[in-house]
This record gives structure tokens, sequence and C-alpha cells, in this order.
């Protein structure tokens, strides 16, 4: 099947990132928002990193007026364009706000058409099993998407050979690279990552170490680029408590129980870098 129509549902962090990459490689874009202000916001964003692409020397001035002209903003949901090869939805990560979306665009777009969800951790099976199980994947971008070059492709209960291989070959057409990954809790990328993070704030919480002792350990000891609570402040501190518990739900094993520090900074909600305090402070 051949994907040239994309439609992608939600315009925060990741929507946006997700509209910049294919919007580059010419395929047509509607992104798809709640509200007219919403998606002008994230149109002046894809329209910011294109500035940096440009100055950077990475993209031209002509190949960025090509991307933005390639991107149509649709408001609400219903109005997704019924000629949509691929819908991407990237929305907040809450199962039933997800499968709402997916049951609204079942008669909405042609019966071709390919579903797939940037979910981080739910259930690609879950999502799919009131739409269109064959038609669906997950297609898990990393943040920022028009720089991290992985994209985790996974495969549902359902889902065809067809569908991964379509899909397999439009993220190396965006110039990434694809890894597939069956359907089980975090997939690998979470699964592996929250709970070192998950660990670090339990450090933190026993006071093993101050945070920034502990980020220091894990970037000059163990080579990361950034320590494990800078990180988890960059990501949101509440989508961490959220992967954490479908970690924890998904296995039923007491080694996912998110930290009560972790469940405490949420609640009070200081989550990272969004809020301007998480971890650390931000201006």
């Amino acid at each position: 099947m051949e994907i040239k129509n994309v439609s992608v549902i939600g315009g925060g962090t990741m929507g946006n990132g997700i509209a910049h990459v294919f919007a580059l490689k010419d395929f047509n874009v509607n992104l798809v928002e709640m509200t007219s202000d919403l998606a002008d916001k994230a149109l002046a964003t894809i329209s910011k990193n294109l500035d940096r692409q440009v100055k950077k020397g990475t993209i031209s001035e002509t190949e960025k007026s090509r991307a933005f002209s390639n991107i149509k903003k649709v408001i609400g949901v219903n109005n997704t364009p019924s000629d949509s090869d691929l819908v991407i939805e990237a929305i907040y990560e809450n199962k039933e706000a997800k499968m709402d979306i997916f049951k609204e665009l079942q008669n909405r777009v042609k019966n071709n058409s390919i579903f797939a969800s940037n979910t981080s951790s739910i259930s690609i099976t879950e999502l799919a099993a009131q739409t269109r199980p064959e038609q669906f994947i997950g297609m898990h971008f990393m943040n920022p998407v028009p720089m991290m070059q992985l994209v985790e492709i996974i495969r549902g209960y359902s889902t065809s050979n067809e569908t991964f291989e379509t899909i397999k070959s439009l993220a190396i057409q965006l110039d990434k690279t694809p890894v597939e990954v069956f359907d089980y809790p975090g997939f690998i990328s979470n699964r592996i990552l929250m709970p070192m993070i998950n660990e670090a704030i339990f450090a933190l919480m026993e006071g093993v170490a101050s945070a920034q002792d502990i980020d220091t350990v894990m970037k000059l000891g163990m080579n990361h680029p950034m320590g494990p609570l800078t990180l988890a402040d960059f990501i949101g501190l509440d989508v961490c408590l959220a992967i954490m518990e479908v970690l924890y739900n998904g296995f039923n094993d007491s080694k996912y129980r998110p930290c009560p520090l972790l469940k405490k900074m949420v609640a009070a909600k200081k989550l990272g870098k969004k809020t301007g305090e998480g971890f650390f402070k931000y201006q």
C-alpha cells in the first residue's frame, strides 16, 4: 500500500514532531487539533524547528517552505480527511481517550487506511480490538522526533505482515531506524528505561545521594548523555508515572512499583520542565 496522505491526531510535543518529519519528506500532512489556537501553536513550533534546521544547514530555505506548505491544519477529529492513508494518534497517554479517537475514525476514513498509535506503553492489541486489528500498529517515535533516529514498530496480536512491512518501509523513508517489537507492557524502550529512572528516584527518596550527584554518576560513570532525573523532568513526571503504572499492572510484579516520591511529585503538580519544576528547577 502506498502512503501519501497522513493525518496526525494531536499537535503537542510528539504530534508536531511527527508532522514535521512527514512534511519534510513531501507527504501531505493533516495536523488535527481540538482548537484553532492549539493547531496554530503546533504550526509555530514546527516553523521554529524548521528554522533551526536551516540555520544548522541540514535543510535549505526552499525545503523548509515546501515542508511547511505540506501541512494542513484540521480542527476536530470528526473532520479528519476520509482519504487518509495513515492515521497516527499522538495524544496524551490515556487508553480510553485513544480508543475513543480510533472508534470515531473507524467509519470516518477509508477502509484500507492504517491506524497507528505513538503510545509509549499502552497495549496496541487493546487499542486495536474495537477498530481494525489487522491494520493497526504502534509507531513509537522518540523525542525530539526530528532529531532522534529510532522508531519502535509495535505489532499488536492481529497486526498483519502487510501492515508491518508498509510501516517499516515508511519509517525508512523518513530516515528513521525501525525496530520490530511485540506487544508487551512498555515495549522495549520504556520497559528498560523507566525502571532505571524509577530506581534513581528511590535512591533520591532514600537519601543515597542528591539529585545532581545521582545524575553525575550516570553521566560520567555510565556515559549517559543526560542523567535519569533530568531525563525524567524532560519526559514529564506524569508520563513517567503513567508508564510505570502500565508496567506494574501489566506484569503484576512488584519490581515495577512506582516510587512513592514520584507519586507525591505528580500529585503536587511538580511535573518537570513543562511546569518549571521537577527534580530540578527551570526558567
